[in-house]
């Protein structure tokens, strides 16, 4: 066979059994619990950790950020890889917290598919609704684990019509619980007809399954009981009547979403939701460029950066973009272009990830994430290729709706505090804004603990302290214009109003939505932009 023939071969064999999704849900659904049981099956992980308790004080892999490990809360996209029964499962762990929402929906770009874990006492909740509004935007697939069936809880019918009516997406159960909060006895597994006892494990693996012929096989009642055997029958009989049969076509396309039931804290009900997610998960899919469309199969490598992170160790202050390979293959120490400088960058130390730890990766297929050390050349949304102008679409930014001004506390650390506010902010959980003349700089962010991340991270990995004052800002809108004539008047005519991004880009802070509309009126030739993608770009219109 020719040489070019056996790779292109290779490349798709590494194509077909990679899975790459993202775990989402509103705060305390226990997506992260999730996600580290996940690992432990996945034999990446031995013992599984959890998010902070009072009972537990191990922490949980994929939270790593110290600030993480203190609140008991994701506010960082973690990126874990792990083999299973032949498959490359690479996991994109997000925040769950609605101030971090943007750092989740620009990951939702690097994934396949996606898990959505609803805590099965409150159901559907804002930021799911929010998250399933970016994933039925992408006709991204999505499988649903409904969690905390230890706990008493809403009704499994009454659950799937409000994940129905509120979501906009079909269901189809494919594991049914037996009872619930103390009366919890199981799951039975609908597809392969297994009863699995419910036993409480936490930290290791429970394989406690009991077969059963059926729901009308006479050791079922031996095994939860008579009426749980009755109530089991009728509701199967129901689920067969009401919902129509998994069909993987419309699941892939984002119509159909396979349910699942467990505990993820006491590791039971996952072997299935893991088991059925490798066998009907989508592989690496095409993504769109403004150019073309690139598919995975393609024998030029391509990828793009959707997240980057500063200090992911502190001990060495390095910086790390996270790429996402689309087509090809990435070798280590081959030069690639980095399409938006237009130079050739090779990388001799390219990683793959378990949370905070990294290992050198000599080669990378579609669909895995890849982490470059970065010196600062990097902006969220750049591509990467063997020479093609590619930029991909999709990578949203955000228009800030807190506003606060950064006052060192103390002047002899400014430069710490400079590089820090600069390297924190090109993560893309805050915008950066400069007001002249004054070189005053102001935070913008979505919500109010992303402050409270940068204030800490500030302090405990640059040794920066500041204080942040409070603005009466109402939004921050970008400003372009057709001509330079047109943005030169604006600029002067509200100057009082204008701040400048860390791409020198021109930013109009609207005191009141009243100021806006009256601002949109008296210039009708500038274009006021809420949303954008992540890429620097001239005020001019081309």
């Amino acid at each position: 066979m020719h040489p070019i023939t056996r790779r292109i071969l290779n490349t798709y064999q590494e194509i077909s059994r990679r899975k790459t999704f993202g775990i989402i849900s509103h705060p305390d659904a226990g997506k992260t619990t999730l996600t580290e049981k996940l690992l432990l099956y996945g034999g990446a992980i031995h013992t599984a950790g959890a998010v902070k308790s009072n009972k537990i004080t191990k922490t949980a892999t994929s939270d790593f950020m110290e600030i993480e490990k203190q609140r008991g809360i994701s506010v960082a996209t973690s990126v874990m890889g792990f083999n299973y029964r032949g498959y490359q499962i690479n996991i994109l762990d997000t925040p769950g917290h609605k101030d971090f929402a943007e750092d989740t929906y620009r990951t939702l770009t690097a994934v396949d598919s996606v898990i959505m874990v609803i805590d099965s006492a409150k159901g559907v909740e804002e930021q799911t609704r929010r998250l399933m509004e970016v994933c039925r935007m992408r006709h991204t697939p999505v499988l649903v684990f409904i969690n905390k069936l230890d706990r008493d809880g809403l009704d499994p019918f009454i659950l799937l019509e409000e994940i129905e009516k509120e979501l906009h997406i079909h269901t189809r159960p494919m594991t049914w619980p037996v009872g619930m909060g103390r009366e919890f006895k199981g799951v039975y597994d609908l597809t392969q007809a297994g009863m699995r006892i419910f036993a409480p494990e936490k930290t290791a693996i429970s394989e406690k399954m009991q077969w059963v012929e059926g729901l009308n096989d006479v050791a079922l009642p031996g095994i939860i009981g008579e009426e749980a055997a009755r109530k089991l029958r009728e509701e199967a009989d129901l689920i067969e009547g009401v919902y129509e049969a998994f069909d993987e076509s419309l699941y892939r396309e984002g119509y159909l979403a396979p349910v699942f039931f467990g505990s993820a804290i006491n590791n039971f009900g996952i072997r299935e939701l893991l088991d059925t997610f490798v066998r009907i998960a989508p592989p690496p899919a095409a993504r769109q460029t403004r150019q073309r469309t690139v598919q995975p199969g393609e024998e030029s490598f391509s990828g793009f950066v959707f997240k980057i992170h500063a200090n992911i160790d502190p001990n060495h202050r390095n910086r790390i973009a996270f790429c996402r390979v689309v087509s090809g293959r990435f070798v280590r120490n081959k030069f690639y272009t980095h399409t938006r400088l237009g130079k050739q960058i090779r990388f001799s130390g390219p990683t793959s990830f378990m949370a905070g730890e990294q290992s050198l990766v000599e080669e990378a297929y579609p669909g895995d994430v890849v982490g470059l050390y970065d010196t600062g050349q990097f902006k969220i949304g750049d591509s990467l290729t063997e020479g093609e102008q590619l930029s991909f679409e999709g990578i949203p930014s955000f228009s800030p709706e807190l506003f606060k001004q950064v006052i060192n506390d103390n002047p002899m650390k400014s430069k710490q505090l400079e590089k820090g506010l600069r390297q924190l902010t090109d993560e893309g959980v805050a915008q950066l804004f400069i007001e002249q003349p004054g070189n005053n700089k102001i935070i913008g962010t979505v919500g109010e603990l992303q402050f409270d991340v940068i204030r800490f991270r500030l302090l405990h990995e640059y040794a920066a302290s500041c204080s942040l004052i409070p603005l009466n800002y109402y939004k921050a809108c970008w400003v372009t214009a057709s001509d330079k004539n047109t943005l030169e008047k604006f600029l002067t005519g509200r100057g009082q109003h204008i701040a400048w991004d860390k791409e020198n880009r021109p930013v109009f802070l609207a005191e009141s939505e009243w100021m806006l509309n009256v601002t949109r009126q008296a210039f009708p030739g500038i274009l006021f932009h809420f949303t954008s993608e992540l890429r620097p770009e001239s005020a001019l219109e081309n």
